[in-house]
């Protein structure tokens, strides 16, 4: 497969993939949150994209064996293989992310639906 950097180093792009990985993991993890506080305020409509777009990104995972398309990016450009090697987390977050998000993402979505109806 060709290298989606090229000319740059391998710790500068693994660098580049752990800042992007992290700024898209920012974003939906402040979907998942913002999706009861939106429910709650009366959004429904807001809640709803907001559980749409997680949902999106759900079904990526799910497309890639639940792991994020970046992770494999990260992975071209070193041997390191702990939890966190691919995204600027904690590796605790890091190792336990989908299950934490996913219930939460999972609460969220029954919150928002009892709220709703």
């Amino acid at each position: 497969m060709r290298d989606p950097l090229p000319s740059i180093s391998a710790p500068r792009a693994l660098i580049l993939v752990k800042l992007a990985h992290t700024l898209v993991w920012a974003a939906f993890a402040g979907c998942i949150l913002a999706l009861p506080l939106a429910s709650w305020l009366g959004e429904h409509r807001i809640a709803g994209w907001l559980a749409a777009i997680v949902a999106g990104e759900v079904a990526v995972l799910a497309g890639n064996r639940w792991r994020c398309p970046l992770t494999a990016v990260a992975a071209r450009y070193t041997s390191d293989r702990r939890p966190n090697f691919d995204i600027y987390l904690p590796a605790w977050l890091a190792e336990h992310n989908q299950r934490i998000f996913g219930t939460l993402y999972f609460a969220g979505l029954i919150y928002a639906f009892a709220r709703w109806v």
